[in-house]
């Protein structure tokens, strides 16, 4: 595995929003990669083309369909995160049918690569008759940032668990309008993959080891017909060896125009941080953490929205535990304990009054497949993940169309 690259280049020429397209002989899943949403990520444009070119005869013995786009091609072309707007910001139910409505009178660059982007996928969905899964490439500004991160509900963990990562969970709760939050939402089966800093050439060869991966998790091609996948599952243990595997989001700290954050240079993904320390500063003075953790996505890039995260490790067994109340069906009376109460006119949704369910308010919703949408101070507005069903376990949801909400 690898192609020999010893520099990522800074600006991505791509001709096409399709990288390429695989056909099995035989109908089955499909594998829908993302690769170049931000411009200044391009190593999983550089990864899915070397796949593409490898596969080879192989593609006769294929179930299904694997699928590649680029993302943001001017702001690849570019070497840059966005041009107006960050791309991977804005998948939200309101912006969509917005662009929906203008037509071709788009206000940035970035709407009109995501109306394009939009109708490259819905192409591919509306001839699906199965299973879809998704594979988002990403890189870091900061170096060290190998993990995934997805959906807690229970096929999109069973999909992660698949590649030897970290696994961040609890980041849709903090970042909206991700394009894995709206084809999560959809039924298709996404994961988002950070294989490490935006100019290090093994953040190519790890993306491709990920995408060698998802293939085969996602029922396109049987183990034994690819060789790669020692190597592919060996590269990314190896590179993660040192870190947990499962980590909690605590904190993120938004970036806005004019604040004039500065992230203290030195900082590594995943690097142990006490409460106190001083990380960065803006035009208030020193940026000092509020709890202990582990740093995750320090901001060294000029653009940016999110200053840097903060995880927390947990223990495996809670992951356990978790499938067990969910599949007992636990969240669906979640409602008969005290503090909580159902949101009128939906069964997905509660309200926790913190003062009264304090001892087990967020983490134990989290447990039973709840996401946070909104922290009220004294109340939060919990909603119960969509297709969190072990039935999804024995065969993963057919999506939906993206037109629906």
């Amino acid at each position: 595995m690898g192609g020999g690259v010893t520099e990522v280049p800074k600006g991505t020429v791509v001709e096409d929003r399709l990288l390429g397209r695989l056909d099995g002989a035989e109908d089955g899943p499909t594998l829908i990669c993302v690769a170049g949403i931000h411009g200044n990520e391009p190593a999983g444009v550089h990864a899915v083309l070397r796949v593409l070119s490898k596969v080879g005869e192989r593609v006769e013995r294929m179930s299904g369909r694997m699928v590649a786009f680029a993302g943001n091609m001017t702001a690849l072309e570019t070497g840059r995160r966005f041009v107006d707007r960050d791309l991977n910001r804005a998948w939200t139910t309101d912006r969509l049918a917005r662009l929906r409505e203008n037509g071709s009178d788009r206000d940035s660059v970035e709407d009109r690569e995501q109306v394009e982007l939009l109708s490259a996928i819905e192409t591919v969905l509306r001839s699906v008759n199965g299973p879809v899964y998704a594979l988002d490439l990403h890189t870091t500004s900061g170096p060290g940032g190998v993990f995934s991160a997805f959906t807690d509900s229970l096929p999109h963990r069973e999909f992660a668990s698949k590649f030897p990562v970290p696994m961040i969970f609890g980041l849709e709760e903090l970042v909206d309008g991700t394009l894995l939050n709206l084809l999560s939402e959809h039924g298709i089966v996404s994961l988002t993959i950070e294989t490490g800093q935006h100019d290090e050439p093994e953040a190519i060869d790890r993306a491709e080891a990920a995408v060698w991966i998802a293939m085969v998790s996602a029922g396109l091609l049987p183990e034994e017909l690819v060789p790669e996948l020692v190597d592919a599952r060996q590269r990314l243990e190896r590179d993660c060896a040192h870190i947990p595997r499962a980590l909690e989001m605590r904190y993120k700290r938004d970036v806005v125009d004019g604040d004039g954050f500065s992230m203290k240079a030195g900082y590594r993904n995943f690097q142990r941080v006490e409460r106190g320390d001083v990380v960065a500063r803006d035009r208030e003075g020193e940026v000092a953490l509020l709890e202990s953790g582990r740093l995750l996505m320090p901001l060294y890039q000029e653009q940016g929205e999110d200053g840097f995260f903060l995880v927390r490790e947990f223990q495996p067994f809670w992951m356990g535990v978790s499938l067990v109340m969910r599949r007992a069906g636990l969240s669906r009376i979640a409602h008969w304990l005290p503090g909580v109460r159902r949101v009128e006119g939906t069964d997905d949704e509660v309200i926790v009054n913190k003062r009264v369910a304090r001892f087990y308010a967020r983490q134990l919703f989290h447990l039973l497949g709840f996401r946070q949408l909104e922290d009220g101070g004294d109340v939060l507005l919990m909603r119960r993940r969509r297709f969190d069903e072990t039935r999804y376990l024995r065969q993963a949801p057919t999506p939906r169309p993206l037109e629906e909400d």
